[in-house]
């Protein structure tokens, strides 16, 4: 929208001297976002309790505070708007109007509004792009109707205690400055990034500071490649020789601190996993308003923390997921009357760390996966053979195979199934794995298993003739040395051991890498059962060399596509390992 249909007179992007200043206009973008961030936590909340005072005195002070550091540094469109969804606001808090989901509506989309502002400003900065103002005067409009047309008469105890409210909370005070408001709030973000002098601040309070992402993952490099260099140092062959006891002390105490530096950096790099849950929860609240379903979201384990980068890819397999549950997995409201179930749906969103992953688990109690359906729809594509005899989980993961779905019709939403290989892909990208369950008119339940951190990883080290592979620890199952009536062939041609009362399928690595092994007698080798994709198979080494937990490094573009391989790891004798893929493997393997 252009310019000229703001205000009369309002310049949308009239940056004053001070904003000029590129550290004081990045600060205020910051806290913008922070801002609308916790704006729309509140509104959620506030969207489920009309009443909760605390959730809109929330609301209202992020609007004011950004109202003011807008006029401070010569925005009026975000002034404007900040300014009107304020009034509706006072309107609310003083008892003067009564919140119902099309006001939760129109000041979400105010929000949206600002966040796109934010962006553009972020692209000034960034880019040095002239920002493309978004368009106001209809989102105005909307605003003024609320205030104009939709002012109640609340009960005098309710109007009694929004007053209240009002009267103890500082912002409501009309005679606030709202620019001396924005120098207190930029001037506590430039604090912020002061060096602190202390782990705490006078009053005692833990203090923190706003580190630039890049340094971060720049100083998580560089603390692997102080790992590695400690690695090296130890298992130098001319430290061997010396054999000296205090050296070894000193080794030894060099490793630990090297060690607790690696952890540490990590976990700077670890955040809740609750900012993912928290834009799940304004997604199934426009869709169920969408589709008009009854819906409620449960969070579980919104504490859990994971590494950031974990946390970003996520964020688009757990959105489809969701939006595939809510749209078909979800009844309306009068088929679950008729089916005995409550009006009301239920989707679980749930985190927990198991074992060195991230367990997260999202659940519906809808009409769940059917298992005539997908099998009849896989027959006509030609997936699955006429009279092929498939267990559940087998006929559940057709759904993971392109372009797959099973919904009668198409939907501005999705349907399940459809775009599930991207989702499966994705998980596979972070060595994770994902499972389903489900119950037909009971629910759907898929689990997703993903390490913590993508930077380092336990593996176990074998070796196949002069080379060194590491297998993750997480696919192994068990290791052991095959005796002769264990091993068989199918048509003289595949190769499969007997373990624990199955047949399981060998994968020669020696003939996948083109590398030469001491032997090609099985009986003389190891096996490694791994699993991957949900099956098991052998991994055939000549010996183990031990358990490590090894840095990942990338093997470059050229060697990046290559199946079977995730990366590499620079091994304490100076030797780079290969870091192996199973699933990759599993489908070289041609299963």
């Amino acid at each position: 929208m252009s310019t000229q249909e703001q205000t009369p007179g309002a310049d949308p992007l009239h940056l004053n001297e001070l904003a000029s200043d590129p550290e004081l206009l990045s600060d205020f973008v910051v806290e913008a976002r922070e801002h609308l961030s916790a704006v729309e936590l509140h509104l959620l909340a506030l969207d489920q309790d009309p009443k909760n005072h605390e959730a809109l005195n929330a609301i209202f002070r992020g609007f004011h505070t950004i109202k003011g550091l807008a006029g401070f540094l010569g925005l009026p469109a975000v002034q404007e708007v900040a300014h009107e969804v304020e009034t509706v606001l006072d309107l609310a808090r003083t008892g003067g109007l009564t919140v119902t989901p099309k006001h939760i509506d129109v000041i979400l989309a105010s929000k949206d509004h600002l966040n796109e502002w934010m962006s553009e400003l972020q692209e000034l900065l960034t880019n040095g792009k002239t920002p493309k103002p978004p368009g106001s005067q209809e989102l105005l409009a909307s605003i003024h109707e609320l205030s104009a047309n939709n002012v109640e008469t609340a009960p005098a105890g309710d109007a009694a205690a929004a007053r209240d409210a009002a009267a103890a909370d500082p912002v409501a005070d009309p005679a606030a400055d709202p620019v001396a408001t924005a120098l207190s709030s930029l001037s506590a973000a430039t604090a912020a990034q002061e060096p602190a002098s202390g782990v705490e601040s006078r009053s005692g309070e833990s203090r923190s500071i706003k580190v630039d992402t890049q340094k971060l993952d720049f100083l998580v490099d560089m603390v692997g490649e102080m790992v590695i260099a400690q690695s090296l140092v130890k298992h130098d062959p001319d430290l061997a020789i010396t054999g000296k006891p205090r050296l070894t002390r000193n080794l030894a105490q060099l490793a630990r601190i090297t060690g607790e530096v690696q952890r540490t950096a990590m976990a700077m790099r670890m955040i809740p996993i609750r900012q993912l849950f928290h834009k799940m929860t304004r997604l199934v609240r426009d869709l169920s308003r969408k589709t008009g379903k009854q819906i409620e979201l449960d969070l579980i384990g919104e504490d859990t923390e994971l590494d950031r980068n974990i946390v970003e890819e996520l964020a688009d397999p757990v959105m489809h997921m969701v939006r595939n549950s809510v749209d078909h997995g979800i009844e309306t409201a009068e088929e679950r009357a008729r089916a005995g179930k409550s009006r009301t749906a239920r989707v679980l969103l749930k985190a927990a760390h198991q074992a060195g992953h991230i367990l997260l688990q999202i659940s519906d109690d809808g009409r769940g996966l059917s298992t005539e359906k997908i099998l009849k729809k896989a027959r006509e594509r030609g997936l699955v053979a006429e009279g092929a005899q498939l267990s559940d989980n087998d006929i559940f993961n057709l759904i993971f195979a392109p372009g797959f779905s099973t919904a009668e019709q198409v939907t501005s939403v999705s349907g399940r199934g459809v775009g599930m290989d991207v989702v499966k892909k994705q998980i596979l990208k972070l060595r994770g794995k994902i499972e389903i369950q489900s119950v037909a008119g009971k629910g759907a339940t898929f689990l997703l298993k993903v390490p913590l951190t993508l930077a380092i990883i336990d593996g176990l080290l074998a070796s196949v003739g002069k080379e060194v592979y590491i297998v993750p620890i997480f696919a192994v199952r068990e290791m052991f040395r095959p005796s002769g009536e264990m091993l068989s062939t199918v048509e003289q041609r595949d190769e499969m051991v007997l373990v624990r009362g199955a047949l399981l399928p060998i994968v020669r690595l020696h003939r996948k890498f083109g590398v030469q092994p001491k032997t090609e007698v099985l009986s003389d080798s190891l096996l490694i059962v791994t699993e991957a994709a949900g099956k098991r198979f052998c991994l055939v080494v000549d010996e183990l060399m031990g358990k490590q937990e090894v840095v990942i490094k990338s093997l470059g573009g050229s060697l990046r596509n290559i199946p079977g391989l995730a990366g590499g790891a620079i091994l304490g004798d100076g030797r780079v390992g290969l870091i192996l893929d199973p699933e990759g493997i599993f489908g070289m393997a041609g299963r």
